[in-house]
């Protein structure tokens, strides 16, 4: 996934020396952010799904929005929330501390392009007593009501194998015999790939190999070529950030 026009800029950056030098692989990844930055549409996409309800809405429903398909530029989109919708499990908490900032039984968050804010009326759990779905009311953004921080969220969706990389060896410099004693096949990292049954917006149907999205708050993603006509394929390309964790 990482766009040839990238790599021409990190080669520029490098220029030119006779001396033996170790690049951080940071730096080809600010390349390959600034490039997707202006170039991969945006959508909204949630790995790990978690079923809401609404039961009471300011707005009716089905609502939509039009929403840029890159900031910035004229193409756009329309998104549009059902009676049913599916936020990701991590934004979601029975209770909130002070530094959580997302959906809570305590505490509302906003819907990304809808205008509308959420709150919990009800948390269902399932026989295993996992948390299996939410009921929620909407109201319209206002001054008195605004949250502290706004999720992704689909309703349309098709669902999609995304595939999550982190680091592949523990150490910065696996093949250092001071660092790794064993050997640089003893620092694999066996963790290093997670793959989710993700739920994202519909107007990714279709896609073909090589088309890169961004996932709104997660990251950037690129088609594989694993997909097929029945089943589409994501695998993380790089995060939103160097640090991209959120509270």
């Amino acid at each position: 996934g990482f766009p040839p026009q990238a790599i021409n800029t990190f080669v520029k950056k490098l220029g030119l020396t006779g001396a033996l030098t170790q690049l951080d692989p940071l730096m080809l990844e600010a390349c390959v952010r600034d490039e997707l930055n202006l170039t991969a549409g945006r959508v909204m996409a949630v790995l790990s799904p978690l079923k809401v309800i609404v039961v009471n809405s300011e707005e009716k429903l089905p609502y939509s929005a039009t929403v840029p398909d890159i900031p910035g530029q004229e193409a756009s989109h329309d998104v549009s929330i059902n009676n049913t919708f599916y936020i990701d499990r991590s934004d979601f908490r029975t209770t909130a501390d002070k530094d959580y900032r997302r959906l809570s039984t305590d505490q509302t968050v906003g819907l990304k392009h809808v205008g509308m804010v959420a709150a919990v009326v009800k948390v269902d759990h399932d026989p295993r007593g996992e948390i299996s779905e939410l009921h929620v009311k909407l109201t319209k953004l206002n001054d008195t009501n605004k949250p502290r921080a706004f999720i992704q969220w689909v309703s349309n969706y098709v669902v999609a194998e995304v595939r999550e990389y982190s680091r592949l060896f523990n150490h910065r410099c696996p093949e250092d015999p001071e660092e790794v004693p064993g050997g640089f096949l003893t620092d694999v990292n066996t963790a290093s790939l997670k793959t989710h049954s993700a739920y994202l917006e519909s107007r990714v149907s279709g896609s073909t190999e090589h088309t890169s999205y961004q996932f709104e708050r997660i990251g950037y993603y690129t088609v594989d070529q694993d997909s097929t006509s029945g089943k589409l394929v994501f695998n993380n390309t790089v995060s939103l950030r160097e640090d991209s964790g959120k509270s």
